[in-house]
């Protein structure tokens, strides 16, 4: 058969619709799984990831057997150690998958007093210098993250905010945690950041909000005490000296249903910064 031929056979054999829809929806699960992984550690693992796949096929077409039959046994158990090492990755996805967009319209509504009253409240303890830990859940649950202090389940208002945080407090020492547009506890004690590349001028507080967020999709208010600053951790990075307005604008692009495209391109500061 003719090249031309065989060429023309294998057009005529293409089932278009189906072909295109197939292809279309691969890409839209590897274009998912880039977003997901994007700007978190699990992208260097799946870097690494890669980085096997291609040895163990140059090392099939190179037949370099003592690297191929190595390989062959690797793979065997990297199903496991993929699940084990995306975890935080794949729940997220899961939340996703399973959030009803019909819901958007109410959510967006009740986030946007909430983020209303967490800008007002960390505007206010700023201006007093009270220091303040707030930790905004999202699709990653984060009870297997952090060490649970008191139960409230209370309706969120600055005015709550602002008397947890208030000196005196027996609850005043640790961070609120935020879920759905409720104080669910308080009190609550995050991991703390050990990386060296972190400023020394910041302390335990930045340091828990940075510690969390690289382990979740979680967004942290910290507000300092010795500087009367705010700052926003997400994605294991800090911006700090944000006034309200600034705030304001990045809490409703993470949080509101209608602009949650959070993993768009950031002006983020680095910590060490």
């Amino acid at each position: 058969m003719e090249p031309l031929d065989q060429l023309l056979h294998v057009i005529a054999g293409v089932r278009v619709p189906q072909d295109l829809i197939d292809i279309g929806i691969v890409a839209f699960v590897i274009y998912r799984v880039l977003l997901l992984v994007k700007g978190t550690r699990a992208l260097y693992m799946l870097y690494g990831v890669v980085v096997i796949a291609g040895v163990a096929y140059l090392s099939a077409w190179g037949q370099l057997y003592a690297i191929n039959w190595l390989l062959s046994h690797v793979w065997s158990y990297l199903l496991l150690a993929i699940v084990i090492i995306f975890q935080p990755e794949i729940r997220r996805a899961l939340a996703e998958m399973g959030q009803r967009p019909l819901r958007h319209g109410s959510r967006a509504g009740r986030w946007e007093v909430v983020i209303d009253d967490l800008v007002t409240a960390a505007a206010n303890m700023a201006e007093q210098r009270i220091g303040a830990l707030m930790v905004i859940e999202r699709n990653t649950p984060i009870s297997d993250l952090i060490q649970v202090g008191t139960p409230l389940n209370a309706i969120l208002t600055k005015e709550l905010l602002k008397s947890i945080f208030v000196h005196g407090s027996p609850i005043h020492d640790g961070a609120v945690v935020i879920r759905d547009g409720e104080v669910v506890s308080a009190g609550c004690f995050l991991p703390i950041s050990l990386s060296s590349g972190i400023a020394q001028e910041l302390g335990t507080r930045h340091r828990a909000a940075i510690g969390l967020t690289a382990e979740s999709d979680a967004v942290v208010i910290v507000v300092s005490e010795e500087s009367g600053t705010i700052g926003l951790a997400v994605e294991g990075r800090i911006l700090r000296h944000l006034d309200p307005a600034r705030l304001h604008r990045r809490l409703s692009e993470l949080l509101l249903p209608a602009l949650s495209t959070y993993r768009r391109r950031w002006p983020w500061r680095r910590a060490a910064a």
